[in-house]
């Protein structure tokens, strides 16, 4: 059976509200649903839902932008709040709190060694300064209240890595993807058939990135930091 309950979205004093069901809107609210129309059980928009009272079209368009119900029913269900259970509300914790420890692990490194933090390392640092966790908000929001937490207890700095690469010519072709993947600013075919390339990405993945072009090139690939 259907658990209908008002999801709500509250922004400069006006609340909005609509008549979700409960089980669909988690489902869409964790990415299990793309339809923000499928959760929705009635296309209407209310300043209070329960007492029936309508939110004008004006005013819903000055606050959305729009008067389409599934781009205001996405933006309500995503950037508001919805009625979950104890369970539920857990689990959106815990998938808020992997996505922020993945953000940081991926983007920063340690001062100190110039090397990325692992993400169990992260993970202990926000357990330790109880860095909490919003599970209606989206992660990279997030990210900067739990770098100032987790910054007490561990040194860490957002950087980018900007690297220089040399493949020779029997792995430049097979390693272009690869190169595309971790943001190919440049690149230049040299007479013998080697490319060279210039990469911007976020620090935190050079471990993987070395890893994954050693493979490619059985180590042959020359690196160098700009």
């Amino acid at each position: 059976m259907s658990k209908t309950v008002i999801a709500k979205y509250s922004v400069g004093g006006d609340t909005f509200e609509i008549f979700v069901d409960s089980d669909m809107a988690y489902d869409y609210i964790t990415g299990k649903r793309t339809d923000p129309m499928g959760p929705l059980q009635a296309e209407e928009v209310f300043t209070d839902a329960n007492k029936g009272e309508r939110a004008s079209q004006e005013k819903i368009k000055k606050v959305f932008g729009t008067t389409d119900i599934a781009k205001i029913a996405e933006i309500i269900m995503k950037k508001g709040t919805v009625p979950v259970t104890t369970e539920q509300r857990n689990k959106m914790l815990e998938e808020k709190r992997k996505q922020v420890v993945t953000i940081i692990a991926r983007n920063s490194i340690d001062p100190r060694t110039g090397a990325p933090h692992p993400p169990q390392r992260i993970e202990n640092a926000m357990n330790e300064a109880k860095a909490t966790i919003e599970p209606f908000k989206n992660a990279n929001e997030q990210v900067e209240a739990v770098l100032k937490k987790i910054n007490v207890i561990l040194p860490i700095k957002f950087a980018t890595a900007k690297i220089e690469v040399t493949i020779p010519a029997e792995y430049a072709n097979r390693c272009y993807g690869l190169l595309k993947q971790y943001g190919l600013k440049g690149e230049e075919w040299l007479s013998n058939g080697s490319l060279k390339a210039n990469l911007e990405f976020p620090a935190g993945l050079q471990g993987e990135f070395f890893e994954k072009l050693n493979s490619f090139t059985k180590g042959s690939a020359v690196t160098r930091n700009l």
